[in-house]
């Protein structure tokens, strides 16, 4: 029997698995005796061909993509797709602006029409007509659309930044909409996204609007005075890879790219267990250092002898242990004079990433869940204190990402009135837990692009802004995503089917602890490889923002320079403005003697040290054994010279080449930070 009808692939998968486990249970039945179940399972298969006809009507409904609602905003001045479904052959009208549209829903039931281009304006109202069903959309504008994707600094709203309240508050213009894809990932290419709708900008809504997308949108529209849209398809702690097509990242279909990249991912896996257990030993599955609910590792007797020692804080990814997830112990003995007993301690912790729990001489005083961007600060009474030796255990539960005890060494202290120690230093540590499934969704190759970016392939817009890199900033990873950033733009465009539209980027900000002398850095190397796109890339654009992050906050508050910047660069790609949209890059160098001198592209109007005396900071130079030293440097016209008396023939310059390089000061006039580099390829 065959059924003309429409269903979503999703729906139907679901429905035909269903269909085959019913299938095998009915064919059972039938080979052996009679049963109470078997009558059960042909009561099921009935019941369930009823509701499959009831589910299937429903499916067959007039629908529209999720983007296509009430208060969406249309790509101005181009012939902008609509769509959606209906029961396969089903004539479909869309009414918009006194013209009307026609398609015939397709075998898949998918319908599909292209509106003339429309200049900026609104709101106007739609209607789209299939057989006796009506949908009515109205508040619609015409302006411009962005795309606003990446991990957590994109998704970062806006009443968690600085001056949130005032803004907010003030946050009354309506013609910036905002659309949330929710969260979803798949293992299989979907057409429809997993919801979402378009919110107006409120004092009641704005809050939960990306932060960098509002800003970003609010320089546009006191620039272009159209309406503004930003769809903002983001996820906190996600990869590349996984906003990334499978054909993209392995040769061959999707389904055959999708296999190889998930086996290639668990050998993976193994060789990453194998590394790990070099340095600390065998990792066990579940979490050796407790039993039951009672922690065999906080004993304060316990003898950690043989225990591995880290220095904190610090990412245990920065340390010895990158690529784990799962549960680390931290174990530290302090001594404690008499005095400092009598009222009891407060004990700090900096920050913890993700969960902790934590015991003084094997009392338990304190502990967090999830929450990985919270200083911790602890009470000890005095009767769990002693004079002399006491011992700290720390559990840190990591689901994910970034682990470990980490932020400003200052925040890591025990005191009381008359007592403070630092507990910046080292620690002993020892894997309690390995955690090899705990890849989640955002992490997974393709499957934020199957779910939250391909089923909005070919929606009007203008262009993408991207904040995205955390996650792959370590090791061989921060190299290799030079390549993967430019097959992702690229395969992204060709998909869309709009052209080479603007891609506009976030180069990561400064984070970590700052290091006292040169060193490598996989978050430099990272910055290297965003800043690499724009040479290979068309139409690209990054903004520069090693001047506004926070040493001990991967997330930093200040989100409405990093939307101006961006926006700098949409005017300048996107709408072809006559401006200064970027610091200083470097061009080229030139050996001159003991001192090197150095060019810079967009030097604005001129190049100026963001210092009250004049002085440049975050040059390093190396001779022929590649050893850098701190170095002088001055501005000297429109080029900088840069020398060291430790170096006295120097081959080799590098700006701001550090996780975080908190002092860097050269800018263009216009206040645009240099962005970045290394003339070496050491």
């Amino acid at each position: 029997m065959y059924f003309n009808l429409s269903l979503t692939d999703r729906a139907f998968r679901i429905l035909e698995e269903f269909v085959r486990f019913l299938v095998i249970e009915h064919k059972f039945c039938n080979s052996t005796a009679e049963s109470n179940l078997c009558h059960t399972m042909k009561r099921l298969i009935c019941l369930f061909s009823i509701l499959t006809l009831v589910s299937v009507t429903g499916f067959a409904q007039l629908s529209t993509s999720q983007l296509v609602g009430n208060n969406m905003v249309l790509q101005r001045n181009e012939s902008v797709p609509i769509w959606g479904w209906a029961a396969s052959g089903t004539e479909v009208v869309v009414s918009f602006l006194g013209k009307e549209y026609r398609s015939t829903a397709d075998s898949d039931g998918r319908w599909h029409v292209k509106l003339s281009p429309v200049a900026a304006g609104g709101p106007y109202e739609m209607t789209i007509l299939g057989e006796d069903q009506t949908i009515e959309l109205t508040n619609i504008l015409v302006g411009e659309v962005w795309v606003c994707s990446g991990q957590s600094n994109m998704e970062w709203i806006l009443k968690n930044t600085d001056e949130a309240e005032q803004e907010i508050a003030a946050a009354k213009d309506d013609l910036i909409r905002h659309f949330k894809v929710p969260r979803e990932g798949s293992f299989s290419l979907e057409k429809r996204l997993p919801g979402g709708n378009w919110e107006v900008c409120s004092p009641g809504s704005v809050g939960q609007f990306t932060a960098v997308g509002y800003y970003f949108a609010k320089e546009l529209r006191k620039k272009l005075n159209v309406p503004v849209g930003l769809i903002n398809s983001s996820w906190g702690g996600s990869s590349i890879e996984a906003w990334t097509a499978a054909e993209v990242q392995m040769d061959g279909n999707p389904q055959e790219a999708l296999a190889l990249l998930q086996s290639n991912q668990e050998k993976e896996r193994m060789k990453n267990r194998k590394r790990l257990e070099a340095v600390a030993g065998k990792l066990p599955d579940k979490d050796a250092g407790m039993k039951g609910n009672i922690p065999l590792w906080a004993d304060s007797g316990l003898d950690d002898s043989s225990w591995n020692t880290m220095s904190l804080p610090q990412l245990w990814e920065d340390a010895q242990l990158k690529g784990l997830d799962g549960v680390v112990w931290f174990r530290k003995s302090v001594q404690i004079p008499p005095d400092g007993v009598k009222e009891g301690l407060e004990l700090g912790l900096a920050k913890i990433d993700d969960s902790d729990q934590v015991w003084v001489n094997g009392k338990m005083v304190g502990g967090m869940k999830q929450s990985y961007n919270e200083i911790r600060r602890y009470r000890v009474d005095a009767d769990d204190l002693h004079p002399g030796i006491n011992v700290i255990t720390v559990r840190v539960e990591d689901t994910g990402g970034g682990g470990g005890i980490y932020g400003n060494p200052e925040l890591m202290y025990a005191k009381s009135a008359s007592f403070e120690t630092s507990l910046a230093g080292d620690w002993k540590y020892k894997v309690g837990a390995y955690r090899a499934s705990s890849t989640g969704v955002h992490q997974t190759p393709t499957m934020l692009y199957n779910h939250m970016i391909h089923p909005m392939l070919g929606y009007g817009m203008k262009g993408v802004i991207w904040y995205q890199g955390e996650s792959n900033a370590g090791g061989d990873r921060a190299f290799t995503y030079r390549d993967q950033f430019a097959d992702m733009i690229k395969d992204w465009r060709f998909k869309w089917g709009i052209g080479d539209f603007p891609f506009l980027f976030v180069q990561l900000a400064n984070f970590m602890e700052a290091a006292t002398q040169p060193v490598d850095s996989d978050w430099a190397m990272l910055r290297e490889s965003q800043s690499k796109v724009l040479t290979t890339t068309s139409k690209t654009g990054q903004a520069v923002i090693i001047d506004i992050g926070e040493a001990d906050d991967i997330h930093p508050r200040n989100k409405k320079d990093v939307g101006y910047r961006l926006a700098l660069g949409a005017r300048k790609i996107a709408y072809g403005e006559e401006l200064v949209y970027s610091g200083p890059v470097y061009r080229k160098h030139q050996v001159q003697g003991r001192s090197i001198a150095i060019e810079f592209d967009h030097i604005g109007s001129g190049l100026v040290a963001k210092d009250k005396y004049g002085y440049l900071k975050g040059f390093a130079i190396a001779g022929a054994d590649q050893q850098f030293h701190w170095a002088q440097a001055r501005i000297e016209e429109d080029r900088v010279i840069v020398w060291s008396e430790k170096v006295l023939e120097p081959v080799a310059v590098r700006y701001a080449w550090a996780n975080n390089p908190d002092d860097c000061n050269l800018y263009n006039q216009e206040g645009l930070p240099a962005s970045p580099f290394r003339s070496d390829d050491w």
